[in-house]
């Protein structure tokens, strides 16, 4: 059931009035004709939400929270100046979508252009905020870099560039928003990602208790880091609710969702690699602008603050300089998209692997071979920025697993083909991931009298098989099949605290939450047994759900321990699992491609997903996550590109401007499941998987194309347009590096 299929009796129909245009400064907004069209309800704007609440809330970061980016929070309707082409003005509530539509479109804003900023990288033509356009810089260093490029004999540097795209959602963002009379309660429907987050943040921007905020999820399907946060219509429709004490409705167009959901990626590298002429790494450099858009959101500033702690990856590199600034833009603000900053890293870092290995003649594999980690030095650990914590690599076999994806590319197949004077080539990269973030996640299990077995958890399933995975973690404790499970959907009336589903955590936590619950309540339901049969509980197994004393052969079944459990006739229990430290987690990703020497057009002839998933609970879904995760990353790294004109228009609004990969782009994708180290940070022994289907893969297909067209200096930016491969395009100059 998506949001759209929700449909409260007498909700009204809530459309967001958008910006036309990206900067300026709004001087009117006349609603009059809107109000007089039959069928409208309402027509608001800020000033109405100030009279209200005596303020216009701004939506606050939950992650990566630093004081400078207080200033540059978005309003929930803008306030005197919009920012980017889609910001919301003003809203219209009516009868039903038609009516609201066209009454939307009568509603006049008049907006004083300003000039806009669309590159974060060229001098600001003005200010979009009066702090200036960039919000912070990080700075992230060990070893000594300096030093390090002034003695190597080998030094490459060059401008590297990660193109703008987004997740497409099959259903776009959408909330229902019902008003209970009785109590004055709110039921929101649609937030799933955060809820618990995106309650307290809900309630804090209407100043009413929590309590009255019920959360309820939804079966979205896939979120891919977009869907699910808090966005401005987060607030707007359960205001309205509020308001008119009656249930709003609001779902987002397609142009919508272009204009006005999160956009991610897009980044201007200057990087340079220092080594040796026998392929060792000496040093690395990166300094690059974040384009954030025109607002911080709700990830705060944790894209950039990834890209720039990740960036030596799994090499054993030991000095390292970075600095990321994160630029305010007008365009619409970009946060996270599966992968966030793992994606952009390891493309700069495998493009520069792959340029010295070509610098100096070596193999490119047998430069990461020597470059890699190795077990005997783990745990390897990494300071990269005082206040963010150490990065600490401290389980598994980088060259075992490396060494898995190269024997099935097929390296020797192409170089054959490419004696013939085929354009064909193979890529590899090789990155590591975080995740099973805290630092808690809840769950519970319940039996009752009917036999029924029922359990929650603070996450909430956006596509990844969540429920799949909690019933079989439950059924692996009862043993029962896990058909014989329920796993309802994410009620915060049933489930009142939690953190939620993103950065490939939902089966380490919520895993280990509902295993836990259900060990505690197989404990009380041991006791009870043994006192219902006489015996120690000691002496209680369980098998097929059923309590048995072995030695006298006599059982009972956890539907009469639940009856005998006391009024209700229901055993609950309920557990927090709680971490204080990620895991990082191993992948290699390889790619074969042969480029039309006509028409420039690469073709994907093979991908290779290699990543170490510690225990996969269900190998099946993992495979599923790590098949969609890389057709994204096909996507985003040939085709996927959301671009914009200089007065800061955007030029993509509809999928036939948005090309994403169909089966016709995708070759058959093969697997590498690694079940060969469990982690011991969880008692499920798996590590993340959501995210390791993607992260190399645009790096992958780069190598490879650059290795058919033998020209590694002409891959320096993703998507990867065939017009570039048919003739070298001088870059413009570099420009010049600033040290901290």
């Amino acid at each position: 059931m998506f949001a759209g299929d929700i449909r409260p009796e007498g909700a009204v129909v809530m459309m967001v009035v958008r910006s036309p245009v990206a900067h300026g400064a709004i001087t009117t907004i006349d609603t009059d004709v809107a109000r007089s069209i039959p069928g409208v309800v309402a027509v608001w704007t800020a000033d109405d939400v100030r009279r209200d609440l005596g303020q216009v809330p701004h939506i606050s970061p939950r992650l990566s929270e630093t004081p400078r980016a207080d200033h540059y929070l978005q309003p929930v309707l803008a306030i005197g100046r919009v920012r980017y082409v889609g910001e919301p003005v003003a809203i219209v509530l009516a009868t039903d979508r038609y009516t609201a539509e066209d009454a939307a479109e009568t509603v006049f804003v008049d907006i004083d252009p300003l000039a806009p900023v669309v590159d974060p990288v060229e001098p600001d033509p003005c200010r979009i905020f009066p702090m200036g356009n960039e919000v912070q810089a990080f700075h992230a260093r060990f070893g000594n870099a300096e030093r390090a490029f002034q003695e190597a004999p080998v030094v490459i540097e060059c401008r590297l560039r990660i193109g703008r795209h987004t997740a497409i959602p099959m259903e776009t963002r959408g909330l229902v928003v019902d008003y209970v009379s009785d109590d004055q309660t709110l039921i929101v429907y649609g937030s799933t990602k955060v809820p618990h987050w995106n309650r307290r943040e809900l309630a804090r921007q209407l100043q009413i208790d929590p309590q009255r905020i019920i959360m309820k999820e939804t079966s979205i399907g896939g979120g891919f880091g977009v869907r699910g946060e808090f966005y401005p219509e987060d607030f707007l429709t359960a205001w309205c609710a509020l308001r008119l004490r009656r249930p709003v409705l609001w779902g987002e167009d397609r142009r919508e969702h272009f204009i006005a959901t999160n956009h991610s990626r897009e980044q201007n590298h200057v990087a340079s690699i220092a080594g040796d002429l026998e392929g060792n790494v000496l040093g690395l450099r990166s300094e690059f602008w974040l384009d954030l858009g025109a607002y911080v959101r709700t990830n705060g500033l944790r894209v950039p603050e990834n890209t720039v702690t990740w960036m030596p990856g799994p090499y054993d590199i030991r000095n390292y300089e970075g600095i990321a600034h994160c630029v305010i833009t007008n365009k619409t603000p970009a946060a996270t998209y599966r992968a966030p900053g793992g994606v952009e890293c390891t493309f700069v870092r495998e493009r520069l692997m792959d340029m010295l290995a070509a610098r100096v003649g070596i193999d490119p594999l047998e430069l990461r071979r020597k470059n890699l980690i190795s077990t005997d030095q783990m745990p390897y650990a990494r300071q990269t920025i005082d206040a963010v914590p150490a990065i600490v690599l401290d389980e598994g076999d980088f060259h075992s697993l490396f060494e898995k994806v190269v024997g099935r590319l097929g390296v020797d197949d192409v170089e054959r083909r490419r004696s013939t004077g085929e354009q064909v080539g193979f890529g590899i990269a090789t990155f590591f991931e975080r995740s099973g973030a805290g630092p808690f996640e809840r769950g519970s299990v319940s039996a009752t009298a009917e036999g029924a077995i029922t359990v929650r958890s603070g996450a909430s399933s956006v596509g990844q098989g969540l429920r799949t995975m909690l019933a079989q973690v439950t059924g692996d404790v009862f043993d029962v099949s896990p058909e014989l499970i329920t796993v309802a959907l994410l009620d915060t009336t049933e489930t009142d605290a939690g953190v939620g589903s993103f950065g490939s955590r939902s089966t380490m936590m919520a895993g280990a939450a509902v295993r836990e619950a259900a060990m505690k309540l197989i404990d009380e339901a041991r006791s009870t047994a043994a006192e219902m049969l006489g015996v120690d509980p000691d002496r209680i197994s369980v098998r097929n759900g059923v309590l048995s004393d072995d030695s006298s052969g006599r059982s009972v079944d956890l539907a009469a321990v639940a009856q005998a459990s006391g009024p209700g006739g229901t055993l609950h229990a309920e557990a927090d699992f709680k971490v204080t430290a990620p895991i990082y987690d191993f992948g290699a990703h390889g790619a074969v491609v042969s480029v039309d020497p006509e028409t420039g057009v690469p073709r994907i002839e093979r991908l290779v997903v290699g990543f170490d998933v510690g225990k996969a609970i269900n190998p099946k879904l993992v495979e599923g996550q790590f098949i969609g995760a890389a057709v994204q990353g096909v996507g985003g790294a040939l085709l996927e590109e959301l671009l914009y004109d200089p007065d800061g228009n955007p030029l993509v609004t509809s999928l036939m401007d948005y090309l994403m990969p169909t089966a016709s782009e995708v070759p058959p994708i093969e697997t590498i499941i690694d079940e060969s180290h469990p982690t011991d940070h969880n008692p499920l022994g798996a590590k993340g998987a959501g995210e390791g289907g993607i992260t190399g893969i645009p790096a992958a297909i780069s190598g490879a194309i650059a290795h058919a067209i033998s020209d590694h200096e002409r891959v320096t930016s993703f998507p990867i347009h065939p017009s570039s491969l048919l003739e070298a395009s001088p870059l413009p100059p570099i420009r010049k590096e600033t040290t901290p």
